[in-house]
């Protein structure tokens, strides 16, 4: 099977062996290129999970790139996206648990934001923190909540 990414043309092979008991993956390239780091990392992110959420009677696979933020509200978890608001059937820890900490920040108790969304932080509130979200989106977190080195989720 053939398959075209950006430009590049990758092989893909799939050999089934009776012998084999554990699968064994095999990269085979001239030179290390952003697009097979990329490949690596999405391969070894084995402990991340799909998140799902439904809107209007519908479940959707939620990408991770495509939230802006994931919050708790009246007793229930929701995630804002560009297409809208979807609620999850998740605890905010268990979708924390789900999103890749180098990307997704907890910034309060209620609150996970997705750092690549985020317009601008801006400190000049005494204690504290506010990001404007690409959505426009406000989002506070008090100083006992945000860390200057903006915690990973894993460092709760």
């Amino acid at each position: 099977m053939t398959s075209q990414k950006g430009g590049c043309e990758m092989q893909v092979e799939v050999r089934i062996d009776a012998s084999c008991h554990e699968p064994k993956l095999i990269i085979l390239t001239d030179v290390m290129t952003e697009e097979v780091n990329s490949l690596i990392q999405k391969l070894s992110d084995h402990n991340l999970q799909l998140i799902s959420g439904s809107k209007d009677g519908k479940i959707k696979i939620l990408e991770p790139d495509d939230l802006f933020r994931i919050y708790a509200g009246s007793g229930k978890v929701f995630a804002a996206t560009g297409n809208g608001e979807y609620l999850l059937r998740l605890r905010l820890y268990e979708a924390e648990e789900r999103l890749n900490p180098a990307q997704f920040v907890r910034i309060s108790n209620s609150e996970i934001i997705n750092l690549k969304k985020v317009k601008n932080f801006d400190l000049s509130f005494t204690g504290t923190a506010r990001s404007m979200l690409f959505c426009c989106r406000r989002c506070y977190a008090a100083s006992s909540a945000w860390d200057s080195e903006a915690a990973p989720l894993s460092g709760k």
